[in-house]
Parts: C-alpha cells; sequence; structure tokens
C-alpha cells in the first residue's frame, strides 16, 4: 500500500473507482473507432415506441417493404428497400410508422352512429337522464349519482345539436404544429369551432389559432390547479372564460366524484356571474361507448384524450371535419423542431393518452377522406 508520512491512503476508493471510470470510457471509445461504420451499415436498433422516436414521419404511407431486402435481423435492419431518400426515411422506426398508420383498421361513421350516438347522449340532459335515477360513474364502478332535483335543474332539457347540423367544422388541437400556421383566418371561417382545455385564444395568437369559439372543454385538472377548486379564484375563473365569449363550456362531470364536485361549481360560478355561456357534462355512457368503438379500432388508452373525444363528436355533428394542432411529435412533416403546445413546450403527463396512436387513426381518416387533417401553413 502506498502512503505518505502520515499514514493516510494514497490509492483509496475514489481514485480506484476514477481509475475504473477512465479505463471504460477509453475501451468504449476504441470500440466506436473499430466498429462504428459496420454498426451503421449492419442496422440501428429499434429502442420502442417513445416520443423521440416517432419524429420523422415522412414519405409516402403506402410503404412496402422489398422481399429482397429482408435480413434475419427483422425490424433491426438498417435499410428495407432500394430507394433514393433519407435515412431516416429508410430506418427502421419510419418503416414502422408508416406500418402502423396503413394498418389502422377501417373505420365505418355508421357504425360510429350505431354505438355511440352523439346527438342524443353527447351531453347529460333532462330527457336522457331523468330525476330519480342512479347516474353510473364512468370509471368508479361501483359509484353512482342519485339524480335528485337540484342536479336535475343543471342539465340542459335535451341535446342542443342534432346529426349533421353544420356544414364545416373545425376541431383545434393545441400542438406547437399551430405556431407560425397562419390559420387563424381559416378556422375562424368554419360554422362551428371546437377546442381542447381551455387554451389561450388572446390577439396574441389570434394569427395563427383563431379567436371563434363555439365549444370548449375544460379538465377539471385545470380548474383544481390553476384556480384552487374555485375556493377563492372564483372572478379571475370568471374572467378567462370571457376570452371564448358566448361558447359552451363542457367538462366530463361524471368521470369519478371528485370531478362532479369541481364541474359543479363550474355551474355555480357561471350562475353567480350572470354569464351568457351554456355548461355541458359529457354523459359517461357516451364517453364509454366512445372508448369501446376507439378499442376495435385498435386504440386501447387509460383514456382517450379530450380532442378525440371531440373530434368523434364531430363526425357526428358536422358535414365536413377540419384538424388544426393535431400532433403528437417533436418534429412537423418538414423535419423542423417545434414545441409541445402552440403557447408553451410543458409535456403531458406519461402514459395517460396514446397521442401518436390517435394521431395515426387521424392520418389514416384523413387518406380516407374521412376528414382532413392540416399540418401546414394556410394561405
Amino acid at each position: 500500500m502506498y502512503s505518505d508520512p502520515s499514514g493516510r491512503d494514497l490509492l483509496g476508493n475514489r481514485t480506484l473507482f476514477f481509475i475504473f471510470i477512465c479505463s471504460f470510457a477509453i475501451v468504449t471509445l476504441l470500440q466506436q473507432i473499430l466498429y462504428g461504420k459496420n454498426y451503421i451499415k449492419s442496422g440501428l436498433h429499434y429502442k420502442g415506441e417513445n416520443t423521440e422516436e416517432l419524429d420523422n414521419v415522412t414519405g409516402t404511407y403506402n410503404f412496402m417493404i422489398d422481399e429482397g431486402q429482408k435480413t434475419n435481423s427483422g425490424l433491426n435492419s438498417r435499410y428495407f428497400e432500394l430507394r433514393e431518400a433519407s435515412f431516416e426515411y429508410n430506418s427502421s422506426t419510419c418503416w414502422k410508422l408508416r406500418n402502423e398508420i396503413t394498418e389502422v383498421k377501417g373505420l365505418s361513421i355508421s357504425h360510429l352512429t350505431r354505438c355511440c350516438n352523439a346527438p342524443v347522449f353527447l351531453f347529460t340532459t333532462q330527457k336522457n337522464t331523468p330525476k330519480g335515477i342512479k347516474l353510473k360513474y364512468e370509471v368508479d364502478s361501483s359509484g353512482f349519482l342519485f339524480i335528485d332535483a337540484e342536479v336535475f335543474q343543471l342539465f340542459p332539457k335535451e341535446m342542443p345539436f342534432t346529426r349533421s347540423q353544420f356544414k364545416k367544422c373545425a376541431v383545434i388541437g393545441n400542438g406547437g404544429i399551430l405556431k407560425n400556421s397562419r390559420c387563424g383566418n381559416e378556422i375562424d371561417s368554419a360554422d362551428f369551432v371546437f377546442r381542447c382545455n381551455l387554451p389561450p385564444i388572446s390577439e396574441k395568437y389570434a394569427t395563427d389559432v383563431g379567436l371563434k369559439t363555439d365549444i370548449v372543454t375544460i379538465n377539471p385538472s385545470i380548474v383544481t390547479e390553476r384556480f384552487q377548486k374555485l375556493e377563492k379564484w372564483r372572478r379571475p375563473f370568471y374572467e378567462v372564460l370571457q376570452a371564448y365569449e358566448n361558447a359552451s363550456v363542457v367538462m366530463p362531470a361524471f368521470y369519478n366524484t371528485r370531478n362532479t364536485d369541481v364541474s359543479f361549481r363550474v355551474k355555480y360560478v357561471l350562475d353567480d356571474f350572470e354569464s351568457q355561456q351554456s355548461m355541458f357534462y359529457f354523459h359517461p355512457r357516451y364517453i364509454e361507448n366512445v372508448s369501446r368503438f376507439w378499442m376495435r379500432q385498435g386504440l386501447r388508452a387509460k383514456r382517450l384524450s379530450s380532442g378525440l373525444m371531440l373530434v368523434t363528436a364531430a363526425m357526428e355533428l358536422c358535414e365536413e371535419v377540419h384538424l388544426y394542432g393535431f400532433w403528437a411529435f417533436s418534429m412537423d412533416p418538414s423535419g423542423f423542431y417545434i414545441t409541445h403546445h402552440y403557447y408553451d413546450n410543458v409535456k403531458p403527463r406519461p402514459g395517460f393518452h396514446k397521442m401518436t396512436t390517435e394521431i395515426f387513426n387521424f392520418l389514416h381518416m384523413h387518406s380516407k377522406g374521412i376528414l382532413q387533417v392540416h399540418t401546414g401553413t394556410c394561405s
């Protein structure tokens, strides 16, 4: 053992650990030098469906594997066909993305109508939810809400919308792909505009996202986190809603008991301030039917996004459905990095929604002419 006159260990644990790290770094560097080129030629290992690897969705969607280019490594292969295209286009990740888009099951609007029936069951009404019944919660399987006279008065008498009532509808997601899109005028020209989760629509963003709003959804978590469950911040909340003028407010009040309390408070705030905005609650039966419908299309998620819920309803209520701001990747189709939202770059909680799968379904419906997905700039 090496030691100084005081007897201290000069080659202790820290020194040995440092030597080990240096050795590991040198070995790794040599491996990259010796085998790097062969690694690139032999293939890139597909690491799974994380968002970072789902960025480069480029090229056409009718991609077919050339049988002569298959290798024993399957999806680990670098090339699947001889094609004059970018590295990203020919990579295994992009091949898998294109396959997922084209393999989405066929969608039938008639099936959607029979399954979900938005003109009857989209919102709870006095007609579809009579006084005196026990309304079953969406996720609290053992939970029921007794519809007494007070709760019954919170519901509209009947559904405010009918089948194919509107000629052209725009459903607005909050994706960063809307930033610098200049789609505001085009969005505002729609006969009916749906927006999700109380997004900012001030003059700062109007050029890209427009101002017109006919329906805006509010996630109860927004009320809880931003406005302290409306225990104190009632006026600030009301003032935020005024940006949407006379738009109807929609909330999932019957997802669970916590949502019920917060959602009812929103209705009370609107009444107390004598707002002209209508308040609606998603019917739990409708949400359950929509979830079942999309599960048959291969979409299995803990919960569908508000955007998908609105798109599904729009397909029944509108003759034309146009989607703006629906994009789940950190790059746009041209390969430029974009923020997660058009107003910030805050990422969602992972594992709750299957946004990429939802986008695949939208792209598939776009290719079939069922709706139109707008991902570029508007004239």
